[in-house]
């Protein structure tokens, strides 16, 4: 599917959910809690955690798209910031034409929740919209995927490809820069919001 026909199902239920409580009755399991918004929650076969069980009351866009856990690792902006950036610089289908992709390998992220890079796991991609896709972590891990938080040298805003995107350079993947290139980035959720790490 084209991920510029996606349907946008979150619109109408406002972006409450987006940003994710850190501070609710549920204790911090191990590591610390983010103190700015979460953009980016990490739930599933995790070895880390910084938040509890979904909230039904504030979690309401991952409510909606049938998200559960009773822990998960959230991060924020300052968090993914912190970590180390690749620079990938892909076709878009969108104008096609290369642009500017920078933002934390996909493995890194991961590992942040404790998930090593070589697990055999699935990875369940979920975008604000509600588009979600699955790729394991060896292909996530052969693709070089990233979670990029910049286009072009500027923070990806909401309501527009984030304010995360998991990406890959698909003009040098065999797998993919022969294909047209809107059939291309199937696998890459923009507006990324959720990641369910799922044992193989």
């Amino acid at each position: 599917m084209s991920m510029n026909k996606r349907n946008f199902v979150a619109a109408g239920m406002g972006l409450a959910g987006l940003w994710t409580a850190t501070g609710s009755s549920h204790a911090a399991t191990q590591a610390k809690a983010p103190s700015g918004p979460t953009l980016l929650t990490i739930s599933g076969a995790i070895t880390q955690s910084n938040r509890g069980a979904l909230d039904a009351t504030i979690d309401q866009m991952m409510g909606k798209h049938g998200i559960q856990f009773d822990k998960a690792y959230a991060l924020d902006a300052a968090a993914l910031a912190r970590m180390p950036a690749v620079t990938i610089k892909p076709t878009l289908e969108y104008d096609s034409k290369p642009h500017t992709l920078k933002g934390p390998l996909l493995t890194t992220v991961l590992a942040a929740a404790g998930v090593s890079a070589g697990s055999p796991v699935q990875l369940g991609l979920r975008a604000v919209d509600g588009y979600n896709v699955n790729i394991s972590m060896a292909d996530a891990q052969a693709y070089r995927m990233i979670v990029a938080t910049h286009i072009d040298g500027q923070p990806m805003a909401l309501g527009g490809l984030g304010p995360q995107w998991a990406v890959y350079d698909a003009d040098v993947l065999p797998a993919f820069k022969d294909k047209p290139v809107k059939e291309r980035f199937g696998l890459c959720p923009w507006g990324l919001y959720h990641i369910e790490v799922k044992k193989a």
